[in-house]
């Protein structure tokens, strides 16, 4: 990752729905009923069912300072789960393959189709979807960054803005943005789930959101998160204490705040818990009921901590919870995004399911 402070000056750019290719002195320049420059493109319009838009096609050195973005969810679908259907797509420097590829939503650290607030020095949200990322995007040649929209329906409107910086050049060594999503609906019984790997090459792991539905009683966060680093096999360099540690709680996150106990939410600059719900929160959908598993999410940023390798990763948590009788081993539905730095070229992802394999219970 790039030390922004080691470089010095810059020309600052942004792309969004008035501006589609950054340039200087283009901003702002289409008409409405007020006239020109008058807020008349400031939103992308009816992206089809199927349709890759490419929200941005950066050419030359530079680096991604800030992206935000935000959709309306309200459709005649009530199960439209938008923020999972939409699909983003980041690719570095003319690669074929993506570095970035992950729904909307769980880039945003909203996972299950459902927005929530989180205030966090990497991934903000904000009142209303405001979706936005603080992650530094270096490119040495180019950026290009699509919006897929799997959703059935036509997208109405999506706004966007991505800031960055143009430079002469960028460092030979420079580590690129990776983010890769995965979902296991039910994990497999005494097996670790795999959060991120085949990653090959030298780079940073920074960051984890990890979005769980619990399909089982009792305590579910007493698996570790493990980090197997250049070479690492049957045991791992790295080994936490348990899922509920490792975003920075304890203690089962437990709070009295009105004299029963209950998990109580945070969300901090480096990690946190923003995101509870028992409850089928699809309140305009005809089956409605409250028979939805417990959903949660969380978020681990590595920035000040970041996990190093100089070969190899492999990433994984357990599915282990607690008990009257004790530990046991448990089977639950996880879906998380891994967030690294490496440098090119990356390996393959796996194939992203499809719609319906991604959405939530």
């Amino acid at each position: 990752m790039t030390n922004p402070l080691s470089i010095k000056r810059g020309k600052s750019r942004a792309v969004n729905a008035e501006n589609l290719t950054g340039e200087k002195g283009k901003g702002g320049m289409a008409s409405s009923h007020l006239g020109q420059s008058r807020k008349g493109s400031p939103c992308l319009r009816d992206i089809a069912p199927g349709e890759e838009v490419v929200l941005a096609d950066i050419r030359g050195a530079g680096m991604i300072s800030h992206i935000w973005m935000t959709v309306d969810q309200k459709t005649s679908d009530a199960e439209c789960f938008v923020l999972r259907d939409l699909i983003l797509k980041f690719f570095w420097d003319g690669e074929a393959m993506p570095s970035v590829e992950v729904p909307l939503g769980d880039f945003f650290c909203c996972g299950f189709g459902r927005e929530c607030l989180v205030n966090s020095a990497c991934i903000a949200v904000a009142p209303m979807r405001g979706l936005n990322s603080y992650f530094q995007m270096p490119f040495g040649r180019g950026a290009r960054i699509v919006l897929v929209n799997d959703h059935p329906e036509p997208l109405p409107v999506f706004f966007y803005q991505i800031d960055y910086i143009l430079y002469e050049e960028m460092p030979a060594n420079t580590e690129y943005f990776h983010a890769q999503w995965r979902r296991q609906a039910i994990t497999e019984r005494g097996k670790d789930y795999v959060i991120l790997d085949n990653v090959q090459g030298c780079g940073r792991y920074v960051g984890t959101y990890l979005a769980l539905s619990t399909l089982e009683r009792y305590w579910w966060g007493e698996g570790e998160v493990k980090f197997y680093l250049d070479g690492d096999r049957e045991f791992p360099t790295i080994c936490g204490t348990g899922m509920e540690d490792y975003f920075g709680g304890s203690w089962s996150f437990a709070g009295y705040p009105d004299g029963k106990m209950q998990e109580l939410c945070y969300s901090m600059p480096y990690l946190g818990y923003p995101f509870y719900s028992r409850h089928d929160t699809n309140l305009t959908h005809p089956y409605h009921n409250d028979d939805c598993p417990p959903m949660r999410g969380f978020y681990r940023w590595h920035m000040c901590d970041p996990i190093f390798f100089e070969e190899d990763l492999k990433v994984t948590v357990q599915q282990i919870g607690v008990s009257h009788r004790g530990l046991f081993e448990r089977q639950d539905d996880l879906s998380s995004v891994a967030y690294w730095y490496q440098r090119e070229p990356h390996q393959r992802f796996p194939e992203l399911p499809g719609r319906e394999d991604r959405r939530p219970r």
